[in-house]
Parts: C-alpha cells; structure tokens; sequence
C-alpha cells in the first residue's frame, strides 16, 4: 500500500510555468473585454437619466402653469419645488424663463 502511494506520488505531474502564464493572459483578455463593455452601459445610463430629468421638470413646469390661477410660468426650478411639483431640483438640468415670462425651456445641462 506505501508503495502504491509513493509510485502515484512521482508519477504526479503539475502545471508548467507556460500553461499557467497562458492562462493568465487569457483571463487577462477577458476581463478587458468585459471592462470595456460595462463602460458603454454607464454611459447610456447616464444619458437616459438626464432625458428623464429634462421630462420630469418639462412636465413639472406645465403642471404649474396649469395650476396657476393666471397661467403663470414658475421664474425657478425653486419655484417648482416650493409649489410641490418637484421633489428636489436636478443640477444637471437648465430651465429658462422667456422675457415676457410666458414660457420656458428646460435643457440638459453640461453635466450630460
């Protein structure tokens, strides 16, 4: 039975250095594909949040105009908020006031 184990022992053969350096490079490779590939996903997550921030204050504008009495235009995002129709102001979008105040625009900001 020792003899069986010791024969089993030398006969025992492992990885070679360039087997296990294959590997690697390979994992290597893979793990840079994937890298790349979640990188564009962030990137269009973050365009879709902005065009949903541009909606939510686009819609949030209009229903205060609605609300208003004498169809006026909030002069703020602030104003927005302080009426309810916003829960908190998003920074990355612009909301601008005509002169005569009888209409707005909202736009993505710089930080989109």
């Amino acid at each position: 039975m020792l003899a069986t184990a010791r024969k089993m022992r030398e006969e025992e053969e492992g990885f070679t250095l360039i087997e296990l350096l294959i590997v690697i490079v390979i994992l290597g490779v893979l793990s840079a594909v994937v890298v790349f590939s979640v990188g564009g996903i962030t990137d269009r997550g973050k365009a879709a949040a902005c065009a949903a921030d541009v909606s939510t204050v686009t819609v949030a504008g209009e229903a205060y105009i609605a609300q208003s009495p004498i169809g006026a235009v909030a002069a703020t995002m602030g104003d927005l908020q302080t009426a309810g129709f916003l829960h908190s102001v998003p920074t990355d979008v612009t909301y601008k006031v005509d002169a005569a105040g009888k209409n707005f625009t909202v736009a993505a900001g710089a930080g989109c």
